[in-house]
């Protein structure tokens, strides 16, 4: 009987791949980020790699793989094994928008990526010159009420939390601005500043620095790194769509690997180094949550983008 359960175990061992019969990790790990060097979720990736590497011992690098969104990033996890080796670093839009506006286009489903644990949430904002007119989000509701289609307004790209917050705003105000797609944020501030566009709809922690005006933040309070500035909801716009994210793996991924990750990731996360580039990106306190929350809260982002991808007709970003 002995000898048939030791068979028994040796034949189960090899049904496992030979990276799940070892520690993990046992050689480095790449975490794919969807968007340009250099973007917000760039420098908290970077940040974070940081941390886990040094807790779990092998190497954490960040490959970046922008294009359509953040959804090419995306697939590339969605069809990787399910070691543990390959991670992402994104934004909850990549999966509570683009697979229910692109459907199969999408190249992958909602459920096919799991939470590890959320290291980031952004609130989106309004900017704009410092020597514009419109000084509060009234002032621009007025002017685009008094010239329907006259403004403009860029963003990060369609289908972008910064574009379905703005779209969000103007259902809500009943104005007319029209949208100007950029591929970034970088180029969007650069627009903005050069006289190019009227307003930019914008990740807050981007206005960090910047020679701009800020009009109003899309959240519940207002934040810590732009106390002057007023909510929308002060405004009196009851609008208020924020962006949350962090590190995730493809569905399916061994439990050992996921419960070693999330473990790591929480401490990584609350390291001093992590939190001093985290308020340099304008993260909020509350920044950081556990798998399960994470997931709550990802249910809720794809529930309430049903809703306003709706009332939009705006293609998906190719």
């Amino acid at each position: 009987m002995k000898a048939v359960l030791l068979a028994a175990a040796a034949v189960a061992a090899t049904c496992l791949p030979a990276s799940a019969q070892t520690e993990y990790p046992n050689r480095s790990v790449r975490i794919i980020n969807p968007y340009v060097a250099g973007s917000t979720t760039d420098i908290l990736a970077r940040g974070l790699a940081t941390g886990l590497s040094i807790r779990l011992g092998q190497q954490f690098y960040v490959d970046n793989r922008p294009g359509a969104g953040g959804t090419l990033g995306t697939q590339a996890v969605a069809r990787a094994e399910t070691d543990g080796y390959t991670l992402l670093f994104a934004p909850a839009l990549v999966l509570s928008v683009y697979p229910q506006a692109r459907g199969t286009d999408a190249g992958y489903r909602t459920d096919a990526i799991i939470p590890i644990c959320q290291t980031f949430t952004n609130a989106m904002a309004l900017a704009v010159r410092p020597e514009s007119p419109i000084k509060t989000v009234s002032d621009l509701v007025k002017a685009a009420k008094e010239k329907p289609g006259a403004l403009n307004y860029g963003h990060q790209g369609p289908l972008t939390i910064p574009h379905l917050a703005m779209e969000e705003f103007l259902n809500y105000a009943g104005i007319d601005i029209k949208d100007i797609p950029f591929r970034g944020e970088p180029l969007v501030m650069t627009d903005l500043l050069g006289g190019r566009i009227d307003v930019a709809s914008i990740v807050l922690g981007t206005a960090q620095g910047q020679n701009v005006r800020v009009l109003g933040v899309f959240a519940e309070t207002r934040h810590p790194a732009f106390k002057d500035v007023p909510t929308f909801k002060e405004q009196g716009f009851d609008v208020s769509p924020a962006s949350f994210g962090g590190l995730m793996a493809p569905a399916g991924t061994f439990a050992p690997v996921v419960a070693r990750l999330s473990a790591a990731c929480e401490g990584a996360a609350r390291d001093d180094a992590y939190k001093q580039t985290a308020e340099r990106a304008a993260q909020p306190p509350d920044y950081y949550a556990d798998a399960a929350l994470f997931r709550q809260r990802l249910q809720r982002d794809i529930e309430r983008n049903a809703v306003v991808l709706s009332r939009l007709k705006t293609p998906a970003p190719q």
